[in-house]
């Protein structure tokens, strides 16, 4: 098997490589301060987040998947990537390579198969920063490297190379399979996002969406992916939006506010983080079903509603 061709799962695991094991003193000082920055991997994540957002453009494009994004696009990844990782720490650019880190030059690569990365000319011998997401997975992993010649395979006709094996087992894991913000639309059942998009107008679609996603996490993106409108925040809101039309079946769509979040985690629900949204269909809670996660919301107290239970108005979320 060609180095390029290296599936995700013979990576290493970063349980090889503790800190120091290469007497690297310039990659311990990057990896040092990338964990000073982003000490649980959430700037990192969110940077890889909103690449793929971009690409898709989906409120302008209604895209969703990395296999509709054309050839070009996909190869432009990694540009976008480089990009967004400079605006979120700030780093200044190298005079050869892509960044300087406490006075090293480090190089950004991104390959859609972890470890993938190639290597050109002017990054031999130099630290890189390779990177790997997965958005049908919702996985990430990040990692530094020296590319030094003899961890290095044969050219393509661009001169670039990949990591051997040696040099795949050399990388210091900085973040190693996290989790990715999710993208709902790869996570629901079959035939549940065809049924979204096949409602004649944007409000019709986030209702449907609401309806469909309930208890999953639903980011901002999303919703401009479906309403495909200017003023897609609009289509949630109350006041005519989502949030008044499905009332009337039991459902509410929790934000990231305090009161929702408080809301969302004692109805054990995941709570929404920033730009996101949760939905679910509630009904009162009585005391035969005590037991079972309950909140306090417009004067009285309601949990999770169950299939067989009958549709109920939903109650007033408070004002924020």
């Amino acid at each position: 098997m060609h180095d390029s061709e290296l599936p995700f799962q013979e990576s290493p695991t970063p349980a090889a490589h503790a800190p120091g094991r290469d007497g690297d003193p310039e990659l311990e000082k990057t990896a040092d301060h990338l964990a000073s920055l982003d000490p649980d991997g959430s700037r990192i994540a969110a940077a890889l987040r909103r690449t793929f957002d971009m690409l898709l453009d989906g409120q302008h494009t209604g895209r969703y998947r990395w296999e509709q994004l054309y050839k070009t696009e996909k190869t432009h990844f990694g540009t976008l990537v480089e990009i967004n990782l400079q605006r979120e720490f700030d780093f200044d650019g190298g005079e050869v390579l892509d960044y300087l880190i406490c006075g090293t030059e480090v190089d950004c690569k991104y390959s859609q198969k972890l470890g993938a990365w190639m290597i050109p000319p002017e990054a031999v011998d130099r630290l890189c920063l390779g990177l790997w997401a997965s958005d049908s997975e919702s996985r990430w992993s990040a990692g530094l490297f020296r590319a030094e010649e003899h961890l290095l395979g044969k050219g393509n006709r661009d001169a670039k190379r990949t990591l051997t094996k040696e040099g795949r087992e050399r990388v210091r894991w900085l973040f190693y399979d996290k989790p990715l913000p999710v993208n709902v639309l790869l996570h629901l059942p079959p035939g549940n996002v065809e049924a979204v998009f096949a409602a004649d107008s944007g409000s019709a679609r986030v209702r449907e969406l609401f309806r469909r996603a309930q208890g999953l996490p639903v980011r901002r993106a999303v919703v401009a992916t479906v309403a495909q409108q200017e003023d897609y925040m609009k289509r949630v809101r109350g006041n005519g939006g989502a949030r008044s039309a499905l009332r009337a079946e039991g459902i509410v769509i929790l934000g990231q506010y305090t009161t929702h979040c408080a809301i969302a985690k004692a109805l054990g629900l995941v709570e929404p983080g920033p730009g996101e949204f949760v939905s679910a269909r509630l009904t009162p809670a009585d005391s035969d079903t005590a037991e079972l996660p309950r909140a306090f919301i417009d004067g009285s107290w309601w949990r999770l509603a169950r299939a067989e239970d009958p549709l109920t108005r939903a109650p007033l979320l408070p004002k924020v």
